[in-house]
């Protein structure tokens, strides 16, 4: 069963690379452990389902606001967030290789899975990744690059109800980088050291965050739930009492069934109000909140909602990942993805790269089409290799431009999930594509 799961990774691994969804981080020069680069079509996957978060959660939301907060701090930040203190693991190194691992996260905590040697007592090792500031030697100043990215939120707090004209309740919203020093990275875009976060810091009086915290949990789990296609595959762990964090009364994760077990994709935390008393403490600034209408003066409780975006986006190729059998004996490998991530929407060929009319259409067709959506064209091989192609990618819908195109204005339109044609007028195109992807 273990040999099938890793299969699995394996095979989206491959196809990632096969394909221009993820390349491994400076794999000319061996690569480096926990950073990977995405590719042009999963540059465009990735924008994608930022996109569409930002559309739930912000767009779509009169009282969540954006910002975008820079990667390195004031080192009084991690100070005052705990980071500094307590942002760690524990480390067991082998005595005979000196491989270094997580106890937590290898089944054999007695005898190294590498060499079988035996393993050093744990220690303590913090994994925020430390850099300088300045540039003259001994007058640098030691800074940290996050090791989230919600700080930056607290930070901002009290610009932002300084600057807008948001009123308790409501939430702020960020996607950003954060980093990491994982002594063991696993699991491909999983556990890595550079990594991409989205976040809902959802700010509210005490009394109600009973209310926003089971709004929240719900809310974003019924948002993960209409782009999975299993939705068994998704579900909620709560946290256990030795797990929660002193300020927490409750902690919620939403987590993905993976090939190696369920694993978290998304927190819903129950904050409280301990982040911001402790940047008022830490920067002696005032971070409460005045109520115009009451005059009550008070520091918000917060509800967070926090994710992965690259372990989420993982997720979703490890649930759109498909194969099925031919009635030729040939595999043939597509993504599920629901149409609104995929990198193209369509793809358009002409049916033979030989025939000039055939590929005026169709360039014609593609311009047009581009300037409204994500479109990809292809005239480089024999129409099955183009399928195969667009199949592995994700792409929704083929149209092509074919002999029959040339004598009645229509062209044929092949479903990914299906392998189902049909054909309608060229003119029609626009508001079909529209029409599915709305």
């Amino acid at each position: 069963m273990l040999s099938e799961q890793n299969e699995l990774v394996a095979k989206i691994v491959s196809l990632c690379k096969r394909r221009g969804i993820v390349f491994q981080n400076s794999e000319i020069y061996g690569g480096i452990q926990g950073f990977y680069d995405y590719g042009p079509i999963g540059s465009l996957l990735k924008n994608n389902w930022k996109s569409l978060w930002l559309k739930n959660n912000v767009q779509e939301r009169s009282d969540v606001v954006l910002i975008d907060g820079s990667i390195i701090t004031h080192p009084k930040v991690w100070e005052a967030s705990g980071h500094v203190k307590n942002f760690g693991d524990e480390l067991i190194e082998c005595k005979s290789c000196h491989q270094r691992f997580r106890p937590d996260l290898i089944d054999n905590v007695t005898k190294c899975p590498e060499c079988g040697g035996e393993f050093t007592n744990p220690k303590k090792f913090n994994i925020l990744f430390k850099t300088e500031i300045g540039v003259i030697e001994g007058e640098k100043i030691p800074a940290y690059l996050r090791g989230e990215a919600c700080q930056n939120i607290y930070l901002d707090f009290k610009n932002i109800v300084d600057s807008s004209r948001v009123k308790i309740p409501f939430g702020i919203a960020q996607i950003g980088k954060a980093f990491r020093n994982e002594i063991t990275p696993k699991n491909f875009l999983y556990r890595t050291r550079e990594f991409e976060q989205w976040d809902i810091q959802f700010f509210c009086q005490e009394k109600d965050m009973n209310q926003y915290y089971e709004y929240w949990k719900e809310t974003r789990m019924a948002w993960y739930q209409g782009l999975f296609n299993q939705k068994k595959s998704l579900r909620f762990r709560q946290h256990q009492k030795n797990e929660l964090a002193f300020y927490a009364k409750k902690a919620f994760d939403i987590e993905f069934e993976a090939p190696w077990g369920w694993s978290e994709m998304e927190g819903i935390h129950w904050r409280g109000d301990y982040d911001l008393t402790q940047h008022s403490k830490y920067s002696h600034q005032d971070l409460s909140y005045l109520d115009r209408t009451t005059g009550k003066k008070f520091i918000p409780h917060i509800v967070e909602a926090s994710g992965g975006v690259d372990r989420s986006l993982f997720f979703l190729l490890l649930d759109a990942y498909q194969e099925q059998k031919l009635d030729n004996g040939e595999t043939r490998i597509f993504l599920k993805l629901n149409p609104k991530l995929s990198a193209y929407k369509m793809a358009i060929f002409p049916l033979a790269a030989n025939k000039p009319e055939l590929v005026s259409l169709a360039e014609n067709l593609y311009t047009d089409l581009s300037k409204k959506y994500s479109l990809d064209f292809d005239d480089s091989s024999n129409i099955g290799k183009k399928y195969r192609r667009q199949d592995e990618i994700g792409t929704p819908w083929c149209a092509v431009i074919d002999y029959q195109s040339l004598e009645d204005g229509t062209l044929s339109i092949r479903d990914r999930d299906t392998m189902s044609q049909i054909r309608i007028k060229i003119e029609e195109i626009d508001s079909w594509l529209s029409n599915k992807l709305n």
